[in-house]
């Protein structure tokens, strides 16, 4: 039978998998481990979390003597929990290499002393770095170029660093920039639609040229769960979906789904780190667990549109007041990572 401790469950993508993971017959127990940030929200969970086979738990990952009693009772970990926002990380790195390295290293820690069939690290595409040609296998060298990523990659060769000293069963996902239902509105998909719905303008760096691999979240969820279920301990493995879009393009499309205009998007200069284009191969996943992308983008797309349309009560407030969530930025922002 099958235990799983989901850290980071109440976040966008956390929730999503931990809502899979409740459909399962075979799993018997799943705990939310969430420290509910601005991110995290119960609300995700929906009607899951009323269900008795989850267990949600308020506390953070640096907790070392929470974490404990928590991995005691569980026989995997499925890591989302995590600082995600790279515009905020510029102004924020020390809370960044904080919750993503010694977090992710106090889990590690307790998986070792306690014991785990599967401990999955949910990180990033980011941490390759900008790929102006070409696309990155599992073992191209990491080269972030912002803070976010680079306390992801730190966290990535933590985590394989247990698996190679202490046997730890550490299976790395790395995934393309997500999309879907409940998504908070600093990520660009619902940042746009939640502004065009309210008639607000939307900006965008540059000249919008700046490409991302599109995934759904269920999709990354589906990804992930094939690794906690027949991933290689030791192994890292890509997730990515099948669109890949500038962010001009990308615009292109809510301006339509949310019946808006060109006149709405005014174009602002690039910030300094702001990678080009992120790229990767998916073939390890497909051919080694059989994974491949079910979501057709554009249904999707107008899908999520269509949520952020009927759900104003669970958008709005999180907009009201901006600088409450993020002090000192803009909400210009082209990037969601992976992770909740």
């Amino acid at each position: 039978m099958r235990t799983v401790l989901v850290t980071g469950g109440a976040g966008f993508i956390g929730s999503h998998f931990a809502k899979r993971l409740l459909r399962c017959e075979d799993i018997v127990q799943v705990t939310v481990l969430d420290a509910l940030t601005y991110a995290g929200n119960v609300e995700n969970l929906g009607e899951a979390f009323l269900d008795p086979k989850l267990d949600f738990v308020e506390g953070n990952i640096l907790d070392a003597n929470l974490v404990d009693s928590l991995i005691k009772r569980h026989n995997h970990v499925v890591h989302f929990a995590a600082e995600s926002h790279v515009d905020r990380s510029f102004y924020e790195a020390g809370n960044f290499l904080t919750t993503n390295v010694l977090g992710t290293r106090t889990l590690l820690d307790a998986a070792f002393r306690l014991g785990v069939d599967k401990f999955v690290h949910v990180s990033t595409d980011e941490v390759y770095g900008p790929l102006p040609t070409g696309a990155a296998d599992e073992q191209a060298p990491l080269r972030p170029s912002v803070p976010y990523a680079a306390s992801k990659a730190a966290s990535d060769l933590v985590a394989l660093s247990y698996h190679q000293t202490y046997g730890v069963p550490v299976c790395i996902t790395r995934s393309s920039n997500n999309y879907g239902p409940c998504q908070h509105p600093e990520k660009i998909i619902p940042l746009f639609v939640t502004r065009l719905l309210k008639g607000e303008p939307v900006t965008l760096h540059g000249r919008g040229e700046h490409v991302r691999n599109w995934l759904h979240v269920e999709d990354n969820c589906a990804g992930i769960e094939l690794v906690l279920r027949g991933g290689v301990p030791g192994e890292v493995y890509n997730i990515g979906g099948g669109t890949d879009l500038t962010n001009r393009e990308l615009t292109g499309l809510l301006l339509q789904a949310c019946r808006a205009e060109w006149d709405s998007v005014t174009y602002i200069p690039d910030r300094q780190a702001n990678d080009i284009r992120y790229s990767m191969l998916c073939d390890k996943i497909a051919s080694q667990l059989g994974y491949k992308p079910q979501r057709d983008f554009h249904e999707a797309l107008s899908d999520t549109v269509e949520w952020y349309r009927r759900n104003p009560d669970r958008w709005a407030p999180l907009t009201r007041n901006p600088a409450a969530t993020h002090p000192r930025l803009t909400l210009d922002t082209d990037r969601e990572p992976q992770h909740a």
